[in-house]
């Protein structure tokens, strides 16, 4: 995010005042809150300071509706692996203890369920996820935090397939009734602006 900035200073309250009051009036572009405190959710990260020890967990804004794409769309099957991968992948970044961790699959569990998502599925690509980001056994309260620590210090390989802008494309919408006279229509058109 280019316009959000998270600052954390140990400094007193007064001095803090002063210099959000400075900045804000360095640029009328420039409008930044301070919060003072033990705890802070910023994007959709919250933020805690327990004990001297630092907690992290995915946050939810209060508006936050548990809405993904349904299971029973016609997009293809990689959009719906992409959606639970990448939310998996969150919690385990966000989420600092395995309990945290725990209680936000759940949530995930549940957002994947109201959205039709076969609890088999859900269970394939939780199970897909971690060998792909090579995590070879159960994560458990012993292992989470070593487990935690490779995934976020290693980026995730995608494989991509080189484009070879030279072939020709075809286009078929086979799935969806109203499209089956597209492809004529289509040529007809090419040939009408584009032909001979």
């Amino acid at each position: 995010y280019i316009d959000d900035i998270f600052i954390t200073i140990n400094w007193p309250a007064r001095h803090l005042f002063k210099q959000i009051h400075r900045w804000n009036h360095f640029d009328e572009n420039i409008k930044l809150s301070e919060n003072i405190g033990s705890n802070v959710d910023f994007l959709d990260l919250h933020i805690e300071n327990q004990d001297g020890k630092l907690f992290t967990t995915v946050y939810q804004k209060p508006s936050y509706e548990p809405y993904y794409l349904p299971f029973n769309s016609i997009h293809p099957l990689h959009m719906k692996k992409n959606i639970v991968f990448t939310m998996l992948l969150r919690a385990i970044r966000y989420c600092s203890t395995f309990q945290a961790y725990l209680n936000e699959r759940e949530k995930i569990r549940m957002a994947l369920l109201m959205n039709k998502y076969p609890n088999k599925f859900i269970d394939e690509q939780y199970n897909g996820i971690l060998l792909k980001l090579n995590i070879d056994r159960p994560l458990t309260f012993n292992n989470y935090e070593n487990y935690r620590e490779k995934v976020i210090n290693s980026l995730v390989k995608q494989e991509k397939m080189p484009i070879d802008y030279g072939k020709k494309m075809f286009v078929h919408f086979t799935y969806c009734s109203s499209m089956k006279t597209f492809p004529s229509k289509f040529h007809a058109l090419w040939n009408e602006y584009f032909g001979q």
